[in-house]
């Protein structure tokens, strides 16, 4: 028979073992269970329109990616907040029927936790330049609105050019999965991807941020350093002002009415022929990106009629006189004397770059994938009279329409003569809305970054780490049980022998 000691240690290394295997898969239920969800709202208040974002992930994994989804977008009624700068409470109030939304759709025991962010950016640049007493009246006004709500009110600010340049290729590479992914290990992996440059055409501004190949760069200002998941990049980013889609309506007005003596009838070659329409002189030059075009005896009252006349040659002409292109002090630029190294890569241009070139794909029913045929559309739709727009696009609103002709004149310049994209790199471009089901822009890139979404350093490490420690300890609990039932074997037939003979 097997000793008592033998028998009381087998009988403690197996329930050491069958311990171990309860801690484990008790521990493994823990970790299944799904944790709670996380919040966070980013306001997104740009020249001409303003939208709250609401955002959600689960609660146990900021440091991963590819989790954070959209939830809500909602378009706030009227106009962008810098208008509101002659009516301050209507900035704040503005934005309750969204907020209100958001407090609907986020559980009210997550309402205190939840951060709520807005960010301004290149209509409220521009009334900073003009009247600072009026912009900060508007975010005093908005301030006021936004702490009324139980969110944890994080700010109203305005985002520089590279800030938002910056933000939205975050948002680009992220929702492309670039920095890490999900693997079919079941944890988040580095996939060395190549990151894609990202190209934004707001209202007043447009934007364009991209690795370069070259490591030197000539303008200092215009690179960002970045860790992200335990990867270094330097970004290129630059933010041209008054080059967004609405501003570079006034600077094409600006320029037609100077080129005809400031006249009170003008002929609008930008515009299709039979349609007409009036702007005052306020309208067109009572802009910081318009106001040197302005005559000496500047009527803001006065009313200007323009008549269209579907003529793209000059109409491309007008453009491109809006564009700087002459030598400039680096050894390459884009335009405006602004450096710009050589464009490399995959590229996401998105807002108004989508929303024109979907436009003209749609009505055209054509592909657009060279420069060439972006030209060709372009001419299309700026040869068109309006019955023939009309007639081909029905849901588009005769405000939009009549400027199609401008916004793609001037994105084809933008990109072929200013970012200098070529036949072959210009197949590199995407012109998309989403990624992901999110929105393409600024606001995710900058709430990730604002509540440390994003590491510095890879969380995978510690993954591999945890589950390498998962590993160990299986092991050893198969181990200890194995040793437990062979030990009592043992001492059962040594037993067995001893009391034979």
């Amino acid at each position: 028979m097997p000793s008592i000691y033998h028998i009381l240690l087998s009988v403690a290394l197996g329930l050491l073992g069958l311990l171990g295997i309860i801690l484990l898969c008790a521990t493994t239920r823990d970790v299944e269970q799904p944790p709670p969800h996380k919040y966070g709202i980013v306001i997104d208040a740009g020249s001409s329109r303003t939208t709250l974002y609401v955002y959600k992930w689960p609660a146990g994994k900021e440091n991963d990616t590819g989790i954070v989804n959209e939830q809500i977008k909602c378009d706030v009624q009227g106009p962008g907040i810098s208008s509101y700068a002659t009516n301050l409470p209507g900035a704040g109030k503005s934005l309750k029927h969204c907020l209100d939304k958001a407090v609907k759709m986020i559980p009210s025991e997550r309402h205190a936790e939840t951060p709520l962010y807005l960010g301004a950016t290149a209509g409220m640049r521009l009334l900073s330049q003009t009247d600072p007493k009026a912009t900060k009246g508007v975010l005093d006004s908005i301030a006021t609105m936004l702490r009324s709500y139980r969110f944890d009110y994080q700010g109203a600010r305005i985002l520089t050019g590279n800030e938002e340049g910056v933000f939205g290729w975050v948002t680009a590479n992220y929702l492309q999965e670039n920095f890490v992914k999900y693997g079919l290990v079941g944890r988040w992996i580095n996939p060395v991807k190549n990151t894609v440059g990202a190209m934004d055409l707001g209202g007043a501004s447009t934007q364009i941020s991209f690795v370069p190949t070259s490591k030197e760069t000539e303008d200092p200002e215009k690179e960002v350093s970045l860790r992200l998941y335990g990867q270094d990049y330097k970004v290129y980013t630059h933010s041209y002002l008054c080059y967004g889609r609405d501003q570079v309506m006034k600077k094409v007005f600006a320029k037609i009415i100077s080129n005809k003596g400031y006249l009170s009838d003008i002929t609008n070659p930008c515009m299709p022929q039979g349609y007409s329409t009036n702007y005052t002189q306020e309208f067109i030059f009572d802009s910081w990106c318009t106001a040197n075009e302005s005559a000496q005896d500047y009527s803001p009252k006065q009313t200007v009629t323009f008549r269209g006349s579907s003529d793209f040659d000059n109409c491309y002409k007008i453009v491109n006189s809006i564009f700087s292109f002459a030598p400039c002090n680096y050894s390459n630029c884009a335009f405006n004397n602004v450096y710009q190294p050589e464009v490399t890569g995959d590229f996401l241009a998105f807002a108004a770059f989508y929303y024109t070139v979907n436009f003209l794909k749609t009505t055209l029913k054509k592909n657009i994938t060279s420069p060439n045929e972006l030209r060709e559309a372009s001419s299309s739709i700026c040869k068109m009279s309006f019955n023939e727009l009309k007639e081909k696009a029905q849901n588009v609103s005769e405000r939009r329409l009549v400027d199609y002709c401008t916004t793609s004149s001037y994105i084809h310049i933008l990109t072929t003569r200013g970012y200098k994209f070529n036949e072959e790199t210009f197949k590199n471009i995407a012109f998309q809305k989403t990624a992901g089901g999110s929105t393409i822009g600024w606001a995710l890139g900058y709430m990730l970054n604002l509540t440390n979404t994003i590491p510095a350093e890879n969380p995978a490490t510690w993954k591999v780490q945890m589950l390498g420690a998962w590993a160990v300890l299986i092991v050893i609990c198969i181990l200890v049980i194995v040793a437990g039932v062979l030990l009592f074997a043992l001492s059962y037939r040594s037993g067995k022998n001893d009391s034979v003979l």
